[in-house]
């Protein structure tokens, strides 16, 4: 390994919704020496979403077996994780329940219910930083004791999921700002957990984690069973997509467009953000600034469902036509909707099923588009270029929708699985202590394809616009 690294080793862990990737990382150069992967299973039907937390610990053993002996030799470790997961532990820290996951929308009720009852959505944005949709943690808590009173009641631990793997990584109960802003019981305005908000849903603090500060460890490495040496540092971890940011070292007012499974829409702000219309979720980010962020629920795996209905390969896309898509499939969380179903208006006997394929891209992006102007500062320029990330990036109909509908020349970085590059750069940036975004610029993780800006859409911008609100009766139901 020693020809093969310029400095020490850390470990990146992306623990997502349906796998465990890690890497094993070169600290000063940031050249990936090792990589693994493992899957996980989702349970659910009716709008929830569920996994066993013990998986994930069993995925992360099996990808960094995969490692081989690099694993071995690593000095740090981080764990990027899906962030808002409800982790409900007993007194021997065995799960009470399967996890409720971040796209569980059974919470809905009990989400209307929590901004109503603690003062309406501008007081959540001013208190929290964020007005609590059916995907925070707050929510499923709530969504718990009314539903299985009898597991909330066994719970002696409450943890989302990087706090867990990082538990059993350390013995230690800690978590982030960047992962604990998306529960609504960490408020921005204090950057401390809320004891108003606790005592209304009915959860002791002393059931949560502690919050460590932006750079601090969160102990050592003393499981076993794991192919990683005792004793080796391990960070505080954070949220997926605060890693993803640390991952591409990104600087104030960089917009950043991540196309998965979910689609989400961010970029750093050094401004605290409070945005009363529950559009943009108010994050903290990993390193002491703030990530302003809004998701969608139907992104890549919507799109590609049109695109199986249709009996067409996903880039078989034709221009032209009038008809529009909303491709709500799962119900929708910006714009919050969630019993919403797919929409489509405009249907000709001219349509193309090329044509309809592009409407389910054209709605997919317009939505996180629409997002982004709030996301971003005031002051950011107009004409940055959008980092374009996520499975659907290197694809040519997503990025040609994205440059259509933006107007915005548009950058699709080389380096793949950010979230474990942004673990990993977290982990490196405590081993040799330096900010961990810094690091990843060092290595070089934004550079990537360039592709010109081209003039915006308009009609199809304002098609879209007038069909989601003429529309709202039917996406409400």
């Amino acid at each position: 390994m020693g020809a093969q690294s310029a400095g020490p080793l850390v470990v990146g862990v992306d623990s997502s919704t349906q796998s465990t990737k890690t890497l094993v990382v070169d600290a000063v150069t940031g050249t990936v020496l090792a990589r693994g992967q493992a899957p996980h299973t989702v349970s659910g039907d009716a709008g929830g979403k569920e996994s066993d937390p013990r998986q994930w610990w069993q995925a992360l053993g099996e990808a960094l077996a995969q490692c081989g002996e690099a694993a071995r030799q690593v000095s740090a470790v981080s764990v990027g994780g899906q962030q808002h997961g409800l982790v409900t532990l007993d007194a021997a820290g065995a799960p009470v329940r399967p996890a409720m996951l971040w796209n569980d929308v059974r919470p809905a009720p009990q989400s209307e219910r929590l901004i109503a009852e603690r003062g309406g959505a501008a007081a959540w944005a001013d208190r929290v930083g964020s007005v609590p949709p059916p995907a925070f943690t707050v929510a499923k808590w709530a969504w718990l004791r009314e539903n299985e009173p009898a597991a909330a009641a066994a719970t002696t631990a409450v943890r989302l999921p990087h706090d867990y793997l990082t538990e059993r990584l350390t013995g230690e109960a800690v978590t982030d700002r960047g992962d604990a802003s998306g529960t609504g019981w960490w408020a921005s305005s204090t950057e401390s957990y809320d004891a108003e908000i606790l005592a209304h849903v009915g959860l002791d603090a002393g059931l949560l984690p502690r919050v460590a500060l932006p750079g601090e460890a969160a102990g050592t490495v003393h499981a076993d069973h794991l192919p990683l040496p005792k004793g080796a540092l391990v960070a505080a971890g954070t949220g997926d997509n605060m890693a993803a940011a640390l991952g591409l070292g990104l600087r104030p007012g960089q917009p950043v467009l991540s196309l998965g499974t979910s689609g989400t829409v961010y970029a750093v702000s050094t401004h605290r953000p409070a945005d009363p219309s529950g559009t943009v979720a108010g994050f903290a980010d990993a390193r002491g600034d703030w990530l302003p962020l809004a998701c969608t629920l139907n992104c890549t795996l919507a799109v590609d469902r049109v695109a199986a209905l249709l009996g067409r390969d996903r880039e078989a896309v034709e221009e032209g036509g009038g008809v529009v898509m909303l491709p709500f499939l799962d119900g929708e969380r910006t714009p919050n909707l969630p019993g919403a179903s797919g929409l489509v208006y405009g249907l000709r006997h001219d349509t193309t099923a090329g044509q309809l394929l592009q409407a389910a891209y054209d709605g997919a992006v317009f939505t996180l588009l629409k997002a982004l102007d709030r996301v971003l500062d005031a002051d950011a320029a107009p004409d940055a270029p959008l980092l374009l990330i996520g499975g659907g990036a290197r694809g040519r109909a997503w990025r040609d929708t994205v440059r259509r509908l933006s107007g915005r020349p548009v950058v699709v970085p080389e380096a793949q699985e950010l979230v474990a590059l942004g673990a990993a750069a977290q982990a490196a940036g405590l081993l040799l202590e330096e900010d961990p975004a810094a690091v990843a610029r060092r290595w070089g993780t934004a550079r990537g394809a360039e592709y010109e800006a081209r003039p915006r859409d308009e009609a199809a911008w304002e098609r879209l616009t007038a069909t989601l609100a003429d529309g709202e009766p039917l996406l409400r139901p």
